[in-house]
């Protein structure tokens, strides 16, 4: 279920109970109301009773001369005004004798349709009870006549102000439906502000990733959990963005490879062929001759296979897994079978080479072919930024149970905007222009390839380099 119908479902539902809660308690208010009422209602005639006491019992002492002393009926007339109760006096046969009303009032009545002694009949006109009291002797215990009183009934029960502290209770349970109904719809409009909306903008950006466009901004003004989110989103979609452009200029390189190589590989091979060609047809006439283009063939053959095996071993560091065989050996004996034939090819190239004077022997876990490929790429990498008359200067120390092996040029150096990509597959640092030692050739790999190995060694590679001052490459292997 989404977010925002669970929301309004909640809402409604707490409606519904605030308002079940008011209508109780209205309900509650309105009983207790009726049940003051008839409880009034239920000692009227008693209530009646009591006022006209006085007025019964004044008619009943001076019924036989009521009528005839006018002395008589004054005070009574007096004593009506002052209880706000009209009185009629008759007889048995329904002659009135006494009345306070002012307007024409009969002279006789009809007992049976106008003299009533129930409560029922006695309410029938509205705002007023109308009943009959026998008038009754007191020798004999004879009823002698009827008094017929009308009687308001503001005068039997005056109006009471309703009971205060259920009216404030009734007005809190109000106001606080008002108050829980308002918080409410205020915590709804909240979360849909502020959770609702703001994902429906996440939603609108992540539908605009998995198209392909990364540059539209996420951004969230208030500093909370959502801002948190959107943060980290947009963390996410740079991070993508980054990834996608490596991925693409990655996917870039390896075409730009695979171009290089093939087209590395073809210049070789073609003169591999035109040298085998210029053989097969005889065109050597002597054996120096014969030996200089078999010298030409392995040269241009040794160009080829160093170019496959920096294309098999970044295919394989693509792949996670560069194969190397740690074993436990003497660093003398390892370094010693690396560094001679290495020192007998710089100075093929009339480069001076200086090895170190003494090899520390000590047990290291190493892959002796591997750390050959190192050691032999970082030299002719040097060899790539050196020129007659440099040097090329090995040395390897031991300290803080650490092998350290440095390879030194006085060569060109490196140019300072090259230095912070020198590691990433691909890059080729731009050439000074100046003739070296050997071509600036290669794809870019080598440094990569020499990073992955010396950390499947446990160990470290760096660099120092001042241009127009030569490099300083330096290698570390743990001590066993």
């Amino acid at each position: 279920m989404y977010l925002k119908n669970w929301m309004n479902k909640w809402l409604w539902s707490i409606v519904i109970c605030v308002l079940l809660l008011f209508i109780c308690a209205l309900l509650l208010w309105s009983t207790s109301m009726n049940s003051q009422k008839e409880s009034q209602e239920k000692y009227v005639i008693n209530q009646i009773r009591l006022s006209v006491n006085q007025l019964l019992l004044y008619i009943e002492d001076h019924f036989t001369k009521l009528a005839l002393d006018s002395d008589l009926r004054s005070p009574l007339q007096k004593m009506s005004k002052q209880q706000e109760i009209d009185i009629t006096v008759v007889q048995l046969d329904g002659k009135v004798i006494f009345h306070t009303i002012d307007e024409d009032f009969p002279a006789s009545i009809t007992i049976k349709n106008d003299v009533h002694y129930d409560l029922f009949t006695a309410q029938q006109e509205p705002g007023k009870i109308k009943i009959a009291f026998p008038v009754m002797n007191g020798i004999n215990n004879e009823q002698i006549g009827n008094a017929i009183f009308l009687i308001n009934k503001d005068v039997l029960f005056p109006l009471k102000p309703p009971n205060s502290s259920y009216f404030v209770i009734l007005v809190i349970i109000g106001v606080l439906c008002l108050f829980i109904i308002s918080l409410s719809f205020s915590m709804i409009r909240k979360a849909s502000k502020d959770i609702i909306l703001p994902l429906h903008e996440l939603k609108k950006s992540t539908a605009e990733i998995v198209k392909g466009n990364y540059d539209q901004i996420t951004f969230h003004s208030k500093l909370d959990e959502m801002g948190e989110l959107y943060a980290v989103f947009d963390q996410m979609r740079l991070e993508i963005k980054h990834l996608t452009l490596q991925r693409d200029e990655q996917e870039q390189n390896q075409k730009k490879l695979i171009s290089s190589i093939s087209h590395e590989v073809r210049t070789p091979l073609t003169t591999i062929k035109a040298y085998l060609d210029a053989i097969s047809e005889g065109i050597c006439p002597d054996k120096e001759s014969l030996m200089l283009y078999i010298q030409i063939m392995q040269t241009n053959t040794e160009k080829m296979s160093r170019l496959i095996d920096d294309l098999f071993i970044h295919t394989l560091k693509e792949l996670g897994h560069i194969p190397v065989n740690l074993k436990e050996q003497y660093s003398r004996n390892v370094l010693s079978n690396i560094l001679q034939p290495i020192q007998h090819f710089v100075q093929t190239t009339n480069i001076h080479f200086v090895g170190p004077d003494n090899i520390p022997n000590v047990l290291i876990q190493v892959d002796e072919h591997r750390l050959e490929q190192v050691i032999a790429n970082l030299v002719t990498n040097a060899l790539k930024h050196t020129t007659n008359g440099d040097s090329i200067t090995i040395t390897t120390i031991v300290e803080n149970q650490l092998l350290t092996i440095q390879v030194i040029d006085t060569g060109n150096g490196m140019l300072p905007e090259d230095m912070p990509f020198i590691f990433e597959r691909y890059f080729r640092g731009r050439h000074s222009g100046r003739k070296t030692a050997v071509k600036n050739e290669g794809a870019g790999l080598g440094l990569s390839i020499c990073q992955h190995i010396m950390e499947a060694h446990d160990g470290s590679i760096s660099f120092h380099s001042k241009h127009k001052e030569g490099t300083t490459f330096t290698l570390t292997l743990p001590i066993s």
